[in-house]
């Protein structure tokens, strides 16, 4: 009934304004346009206005920055994060200069050389050292992050590892994630959606002999300093596998696979002990108990960051980085599980 209601009133208030144009053109017809003339009182007050936003929205950025800044993600947990937080900063660090120079000066130049009476604009053709200057220079500064993101990236899906990568698949569906873990052969057998049906939910080929030791579960679980080899693959449409604290991404596509490596560098219980995640551990509980809701405890997390679907927002998979034995320990837990099953 709400849905109706909302949508009646957006209808009356879309018609209402039609109406009110349509008075407005013909109120203009009758006094032969003259309501439309341009004074010089309305050039002043347009250009004073324009002043008075300009500064509001220049003051608003920075009003946002300091009043939601410490809501960003805390230092990364994997080797190459650094380096995505160094690229990340310069970028916004250009861009955050050039906004705070570029924008003043555009809305007071409005309120400056606003319309007046006997004023007439200066026609400039053409200025080579300037064109020169506006093209080299965001030029220059394109071609260091170009370069730079580019190395990062090549480093990132090439890396030079002294030990081999434990291999694990991610299965993205809507609108959750499977895990498949490659066993003791740390290969993963092979697997299609042709081959779907019952619990073989992830399409694994039972006669691969490589298959026979693979390890399909809900949990996703780390061992930290250890690098991990990821293979993802979508079941209908186009997901997004997005570890933020480990500032990695990759999208997973129908009929394709797509990898992504990296090494964790702090498990889930040393993240916990960091002090921007206490504190937002804290706030966040404060508004649940307010709530009357359990409390809240941090945990790394497989997000979808593709609009995938109505439930999108909920395709997530909790991650726990642990200590090498802690994760054999699990893994032989999760072996039993399965021989036990068999």
């Amino acid at each position: 009934m709400n849905t109706v209601s909302i949508i009646v009133l957006i209808v009356l208030a879309v018609l209402t304004i039609v109406q009110v144009m349509r008075i407005s053109e013909i109120s203009s017809s009758i006094q032969g346009g003259k309501d439309n003339q341009v004074s010089e009182k309305d050039n002043d007050t347009q250009g004073k206005l324009l002043l008075l936003v300009g500064m509001g929205f220049v003051i608003s950025v920075l009003v946002m920055y300091w009043a939601w800044g410490y809501h960003s993600l805390p230092a990364p947990s994997s080797e190459h994060g650094s380096e995505i937080d160094s690229l990340w900063n310069l970028s916004m660090l250009i861009i955050n200069v050039v906004f705070f120079i570029v924008q003043p000066i555009l809305f007071y130049f409005g309120y400056k050389y606003r319309g007046k009476k006997g004023t007439k604009a200066v026609y400039y053709e053409h200025n080579n050292k300037l064109e020169l200057f506006w093209t080299v220079v965001p030029a220059l500064f394109l071609a260091v992050l170009i370069i730079w993101g580019l190395n990062v990236w090549s480093g990132l899906m090439m890396p030079e590892n002294e030990e081999e990568p434990i291999v694990i698949e991610l299965y993205a569906q809507q609108f959750n994630w499977t895990a498949r873990y490659s066993g003791g052969d740390n290969q993963l057998g092979y697997a299609t959606v042709h081959e779907i049906a019952g619990a073989n939910i992830v399409g694994v080929d039972t006669k691969d002999a490589y298959s026979s030791d693979d390890i399909i579960t809900k949990e996703l679980h780390l061992p930290v300093g250890k690098p991990i080899k990821f293979e993802f693959r979508s079941q209908d449409v186009i997901h997004s596998a997005f570890f933020p604290h480990f500032r990695a991404q990759m999208n997973c596509v129908p009929g394709s696979k797509t990898y992504f490596q990296f090494t964790p560098t702090k498990t889930t219980a040393e993240i916990r002990q960091d002090k921007d995640v206490k504190n937002h551990v804290a706030e966040v509980n404060e508004i649940r108990l307010a709530k009357g809701e359990d409390v809240w405890e941090f945990n790394y997390v497989l997000l979808c960051n593709k609009i995938c679907g109505a439930a999108h927002y909920n395709m997530q998979m909790e991650i726990i980085v642990e200590t090498e034995d802690e994760f054999n320990a699990w893994i032989r837990n999760k072996k039993r599980s399965l021989r036990l099953c068999n």
